[in-house]
């Protein structure tokens, strides 16, 4: 959602993560050369490889929310996406990538002041956009498209977590909690030394 607090999850989740771990992509509006490729392609490029942990601030999603908001694409095109999208994470789970998809919601009046904030607070100018005071009169669609995209799209392998976003620190908390209970599961461990290097003893 505009103003959810994306990028605020960033820094506040992410902040004690090696950078060296981690790459952040947000992804705007798709370039001429990733626009000549099926709608999911630049997103696998930027899939994180074994070991890293790779931060989506927007998504594949986009082309299911947003492009059928617009009515960039016809029912029969988004409709079909839900099973493909699916596909695509069954396949990058089966690969050994875990998936996790938070959706930050926030309270129609909650996005509100947000936005009135863009506009009084001089450190915040930068980000108001006329385009999202045009999307928020189309609320009630955007809520319909949110829901059926995660009502379709959330599964075993790769479901959704809707996080209250009204309170900073309450969603952070809940993302935070959420990747750390998923760590630990995975329960990753440090690599092996190179058995090359063992019993060596440095002078």
């Amino acid at each position: 959602m505009d103003a959810g607090g994306k990028d605020g999850v960033g820094r506040g989740v992410f902040r004690g993560i090696n950078p060296q771990g981690c790459n952040v992509w947000s992804f705007k509006e798709a370039s001429d050369d990733e626009a000549k490729h099926d709608f999911l392609w630049r997103y696998h490029q930027k899939v994180p490889e074994a070991g890293m942990i790779g931060l989506f601030n927007r998504s594949y999603y986009e082309q299911v929310l947003s492009a059928r908001v617009k009515g960039e694409v016809p029912e029969e095109v988004w409709r079909e996406r839900y099973k493909l999208i699916n596909d695509f994470e069954n396949m990058l789970t089966h690969e050994g990538v875990t998936v996790l998809k938070f959706f930050l919601h926030v309270s129609k009046d909650e996005q509100k002041r947000r936005l009135q904030e863009r506009l009084e607070k001089p450190r915040k100018y930068w980000l108001f956009s006329e385009n999202d005071v045009t999307e928020r009169e189309r609320w009630d669609e955007h809520m319909e498209v949110f829901e059926d995209a995660i009502n379709n799209c959330t599964t075993r392998y790769a479901p959704w977590y809707v996080v209250p976003g009204n309170k900073k620190w309450f969603r952070n908390l809940v993302i935070a909690r959420s990747i750390a209970d998923t760590l630990e599961e995975m329960d990753p461990k440090f690599p092996p030394l190179d058995k090359k290097y063992k019993g060596i003893k440095i002078k």
